[in-house]
């Protein structure tokens, strides 16, 4: 299919070259502000108890949770400070789109609202309207009431404030690292091709698929919810997949001319050979990818959106763009050798064409070979010990930690941390279906882990009802109230006390809410998931290597080297950022004892993939040898040496983009850029280069082993590439 594409991108590569730059200059046009446009949120199900107990409360009482607050100050003691604090509250609740605000001037002076010194108290609304209003909102009253107001000093805090703040560092993250992440990768592709010319067309195809996976999502953006933290995977994937797949077209295409081949048949055979396995690797991250729509949280499917369009974008610029790009430019592609003055001024002989043999990657693979169970043993037990951590991993949802601490909304939730006696910004509603009697109240507070409970019959403490109750409690079909936790929400103790919450008889159905409710709900949520996405995941990459090498044995080993990678990258994950080690070498971010729930799954679907695809580049050569050779360790030797060095030096690449995330002040874009940079290298150096060899060596000929039947499938409808053993063929001249 690819070969009958050549001609017709050779006969139009004007065209096509004219067509590309117009979508560059649309896509960058409309997608190049995307980052302002989407949400900072999607970490919950929409279908969970805690969303529900949401809709509950806006749908009977018009009300919600507590989503933006102001911290006060004054030294003077806010006792002293009723009036301009009464003030200040009047005027929030005058603001519009704003509901439900009360503080401790106005609230009766609860102890949870005051600092323990008295300096500080807290103002506690609720911003009414989509996340995208809400943010907006919250950023203009910000620039409001941030400051000073009749003498008192007023800081803008709550989910709302983070979100914004999220938002605005993620926007500056993306200039710093693409401004990082491009000029270097265009140096370090300048070293591994010599041209300059043959260097920018990689860079150029990356560009392309950036800017058209900020259009999609622009697109999708328009109606579905889609996150702003999927922009980072967006310049991640699109770069380092459209620098990959287009080393590897022009790499084979300057083989191809270098052997006696012209223009057109050098593009042709290109695309005929390691096109085609650019296109299988192209499906098998995509399906990686796709696991992610299981899953009921946008965040995560904001994700496979941003992932699979940028897989997409690079295969369109590979297969497309790139062929009619090296037709127009023929045997100038070899064009601006920089290596060659530097050669000069250090007076260095030109490098000498090795045979197979004599290459490193080749020592490396007979060095593994001769002793596969001593090498595979000793990389195996360092992968387990470097995983080992993971065994530990406690998990929590994104708060506002995720922010560097110079982040104002950070600042003015670590004063509520460290400060205030209670969380009562975080209180939990419940929601009863028709009245609630004081009885149920005064259970609900007696519940280890609970501040006070709020209600319409009084508020409780310790099962004692000390203040009279709450107006604006009970509506015609159903009663609520408040639960103000003394435990961290997000935290293991906060969906302990959830789950404790929600044991407590009720005089009739109940809802459970808040931001507890919300980790607790999320994680049965994703476990409830994961097997489906593991299985569908698993089952589409087997299969798929299959039809590839027509094995069911490498298939099977490839899953499990994949596993043993990703275990060792989850262990130094919670090494570092959730025991805290080494953080000052990664901009010091706030260490707080749990890894983001959501970026394990994250980090295991776009590894998954990423490492398929280096693994379809290697089998590709190893398979093409023993299918000419039928010698199982010279295969290994010879696929090893001819992709070796080109699959490091993309592994290096893809690597380097991702490691420009950890300049990041969002935490787990930290997490998420460190984590798949080391697992990269870890995937194309240890993996590749020591177990592959090492497993396929114990193996032998069992290496190609299928039964009978599938053997006669996949000999109708295998994909490995084939390699052309026809001679150069002279077309006539291009035009």
């Amino acid at each position: 299919m690819l070969a009958r594409l050549a001609p017709v991108l050779i006969a139009r590569r004007r065209l096509v070259l004219v067509l590309a730059v117009v979508f560059l200059a649309l896509a960058g046009g409309l997608g190049g502000g995307v980052a302002k446009e989407l949400s900072a949120g999607g970490f919950t199900d929409p279908k969970q108890q805690s969303e529900v107990a949401a809709a509950a409360l806006l749908k009977d009482f018009d009300t919600g949770s507590s989503n933006y607050l102001l911290l006060v100050s004054t030294p003077s003691g806010v006792d002293r400070a009723a009036a301009p604090g009464t003030s200040l509250t009047r005027a929030l609740a005058a603001e519009t789109g704003v509901k439900n605000v009360v503080s401790y001037w106005t609230a009766g002076h609860p102890t949870t609202m005051r600092s323990k010194d008295g300096t500080k108290a807290i103002v506690l609304a609720h911003l009414v309207g989509s996340q995208d209003e809400a943010v907006k909102k919250a950023k203009a009253l910000a620039a409001k009431y941030d400051g000073s107001y009749q003498g008192l000093t007023v800081a803008s805090g709550g989910e709302f404030s983070v979100y914004a703040q999220v938002g605005t560092t993620i926007e500056k993250d993306l200039l710093r690292a693409e401004s990082l992440a491009i000029p270097v990768t265009a140096i370090l592709l300048v070293l591994v091709f010599g041209s300059a010319i043959a260097a920018s067309l990689p860079l150029l195809v990356g560009v392309l698929s950036i800017f058209g996976t900020f259009l999609s999502l622009h697109l999708m953006h328009g109606f579905t919810d889609v996150s702003v933290y999927s922009v980072n995977l967006a310049t991640s994937m699109g770069l380092g997949l459209g620098i990959d797949y287009s080393l590897f077209i022009v790499t084979r295409f300057r083989e191809e001319l270098q052997g006696g081949h012209d223009v057109p048949s050098a593009v042709r055979e290109a695309m005929r050979t390691a096109g085609r396995t650019v296109l299988f690797s192209a499906i098998t991250v995509g399906l990686s990818l796709a696991a992610l729509l299981v899953f009921p949280l946008f965040f995560l499917k904001s994700f496979a959106y941003a992932g699979i369009s940028a897989v997409l974008f690079a295969l369109i610029g590979a297969l497309i763009v790139l062929p009619a790009a090296l037709a127009a430019l023929g045997h100038r592609v070899n064009s601006l050798d920089l290596r060659r003055p530097l050669r000069r001024a250090l007076r260095m002989q030109p490098p000498r064409v090795k045979s197979l043999d004599e290459g490193a990657w080749h020592r490396i693979a007979v060095t593994v070979m001769k002793r596969p169970v001593g090498v595979g043993t000793a990389v195996v037990v360092l992968l387990l010990v470097v995983g080992a951590p993971f065994r530990n991993v406690v998990f929590s949802l994104p708060d506002d930690r995720v922010l560097p601490t110079s982040a104002g909304a950070q600042q003015v939730s670590q004063v509520l941390r460290e400060q205030f006696p209670g969380k009562e910004s975080f209180a939990l509603p419940v929601v009863v279906a028709g009245p609630s009697p004081a009885s149920y109240a005064a259970a609900l507070s007696k519940v280890h882990g609970v501040e006070r409970v709020d209600a319409a019959s009084g508020r409780y403490m310790n099962g004692v009802r000390v203040a009279p109750g709450v107006a604006g409690y009970v509506s015609a079909t159903a009663s609520r109230l408040s639960v103000v936790p003394a435990v961290e929400p997000f935290s293991a103790d906060g969906a302990k006390l959830v789950r404790a919450l929600r044991a407590v008889p009720a005089p009739g159905p109940v809802l459970v809410g808040g931001a507890a409710a919300q980790l607790n709900d999320t994680e049965s949520s994703l476990r409830h998931k994961l097997p489906l996405a593991l299985g569908l995941l698993l089952s589409a990459t087997f299969i798929l290597l299959f039809l590839f090498t027509g094995s069911v044995v490498i298939p099977a080993k490839a899953l499990v080297l994949n596993f043993l990678s990703l275990s060792a990258t989850f262990g130094m994950m919670v090494w570092v950022f959730q025991e805290g080690h080494l953080t000052g070498l990664i901009g010091d971010p706030i260490v707080t004892g749990a890894l983001d729930t959501t970026t394990p799954i994250l980090m295991f679907c776009v590894l998954f993939g990423l490492s398929m695809d280096y693994e379809v580049f290697l089998l590709s050569r190893i398979k093409e040898e023993y299918d000419l050779t039928g010698d199982n360790t010279h295969a290994v030797a010879v696929g090893l040496e001819r992709t070796g060095a080109l699959v490091t030096a993309a592994a290096g690449l893809l690597a380097l983009v991702f490691l420009s995330f950890v300049t990041s002040g969002i935490s787990f874009i930290k997490l998420l850029g460190l984590g798949t940079g080391l697992a990269v290298l870890v995937d194309a150096t240890l993996i590749r280069g020591a177990l592959v060899p090492a497993f396929m060596r114990l193996m032998g000929s069992a290496n190609w082993w299928a039964p009978a039947p599938l053997k006669r499938l996949h000999a109708r409808f295998g994909l490995a590439e084939a390699h052309s053993s026809e001679p150069p063929v002279k077309e006539p001249a291009l035009v």
